[in-house]
């Protein structure tokens, strides 16, 4: 008897080995058509994003021959030619006419400030006016002293 049940054993081993092995091929082909399925998604949607690109440049060609068509029978524009350039500001100026009765003050700009055109430094601590010696450093003979915000104020708007 113990034949027959050493039989049975090896018998049920291998039927499981064949089994098993057939599970794992199995697997193997599942693994391998869902990576199939998934490649073709992605070129599915590769596909659909240059067909959406195609579409957007088909109706961007259709606008520019339709502005086009509106440029020419419509408003008659036409595309600047090289004799329409100007050289400088001197030969669009050449171009005005001159100035009517009653008509408003030319455009002035503004010029750029001398030195002695900014307002004199005032110290935030005191309330006198710094002079400012060529190498920078304060003027000998001021001294700081504190001042109150109200005398700060005055001495700013003065």
């Amino acid at each position: 008897m113990v034949r027959g049940s050493r039989l049975r054993q090896i018998g049920w081993a291998i039927s499981i080995g064949v089994v098993f092995a057939g599970f794992m091929l199995l697997t193997f082909r599942v693994n391998a058509v869902k990576s199939e399925v998934v490649r073709a998604e992605r070129l599915i949607v590769d596909m659909e994003r240059e067909k959406l690109a195609l579409e957007t440049e088909f109706e961007t060609r259709a606008n520019q021959q339709q502005l086009a068509d509106w440029n020419a029978i419509e408003f008659g524009y036409a595309p600047p030619r090289a004799d329409q350039f100007l050289e400088s500001e001197r030969q669009l100026a050449s171009f005005s006419a001159p100035r009517a009765p009653g008509s408003p003050e030319p455009i002035r700009f503004a010029r750029e400030m001398e030195a002695s055109d900014y307002p004199a430094l005032v110290s935030p601590l005191s309330s006198h006016e710094e002079d400012v010696a060529e190498n920078g450093d304060e003027a000998e003979g001021e001294t700081a002293q504190p001042q109150s915000d109200a005398h700060l104020a005055l001495a700013r708007l003065d």
